[in-house]
C-alpha cells in the first residue's frame, strides 16, 4: 500500500555520531525519478509515562531543557537502553524519576515525533496504583517533582500552557482512554 510514494536511498553520508543520536545526509530517488536530499537525526527509542496517584494527580517532573533555554513541565520519560523492552524501560524511568512503582501499567501506543527529520519512536504508558519509594535520577538529571490534578493537566494541555509534545499527547490519550 502506498508503494508509489516510496523514496529509495541512493547514498548516505554519516556526518555526526554522538552519545544519544546520529546524523546522516541521504541522497534519495523520488517517486517521479528526480533526486532530493534528506537530513536525518536518528535517536534511540524512548518512553513516557502518565502516572496517576490515588487522588488522580499526575506525577510530573520539571527540568531545564538546554535546547530551549528554559525549564519544562513534563511527564516522566527517558530513552531505552539497547534491546530494552519498552514497558521495562518505562517502569525503570518512572521509578528513577519519581520513585513510583505501579500496580496497573497500560500501554497507550507509540508515537513518531517528527517524521520529516527525526528517527525516534516514543512509547506511551499509563500507570495507576502507585507505590512510592526513593528516586534515582541520572547524575546529569536535575528534576523538580510535582503532583498536578489530572483534569488540570488536561486543561493546561488544551490551553497550550504545556508545550512538551510527549506530555500533551500522553495526557490527552490518557483522558480519552479513561473516559471510554
Amino acid at each position: 500500500m502506498y508503494e508509489e510514494l516510496k523514496e529509495t536511498t541512493i547514498s548516505r553520508e554519516d556526518v555526526f555520531t554522538g552519545k544519544i543520536f546520529t546524523v546522516h545526509v541521504d541522497q534519495v530517488r523520488l517517486p517521479n525519478g528526480k533526486t532530493a536530499v534528506r537530513e536525518v537525526a536518528d535517536h534511540c527509542p524512548c518512553v513516557a509515562v502518565v502516572a496517576l496517584d490515588d487522588e488522580n494527580n499526575v506525577l510530573t517532573v520539571t527540568q531545564y531543557r538546554y535546547v530551549f533555554g528554559r525549564a519544562l513541565l513534563e511527564i516522566p520519560a527517558g530513552k531505552l537502553e539497547p534491546g530494552e523492552d519498552p514497558a521495562a524501560g518505562a517502569l525503570r524511568e518512572l521509578r528513577e524519576e519519581t520513585g513510583a512503582t505501579p500496580d496497573e501499567f497500560i500501554p497507550m501506543g507509540k508515537l513518531i515525533l517528527s517524521p520529516g527529520c527525526l528517527g525516534e519512536e516514543l512509547y506511551l504508558f499509563l500507570a495507576r496504583g502507585l507505590h512510592m519509594g526513593d528516586t534515582q535520577p541520572d547524575e546529569d538529571e536535575f528534576l523538580v517533582q510535582e503532583r498536578i490534578p489530572f483534569e488540570e493537566m488536561v486543561h493546561r494541555c488544551v490551553r497550550g500552557e504545556i508545550d512538551d509534545g510527549k506530555t500533551v499527547a500522553a495526557i490527552l490519550k490518557a483522558k480519552i482512554l479513561l473516559d471510554l
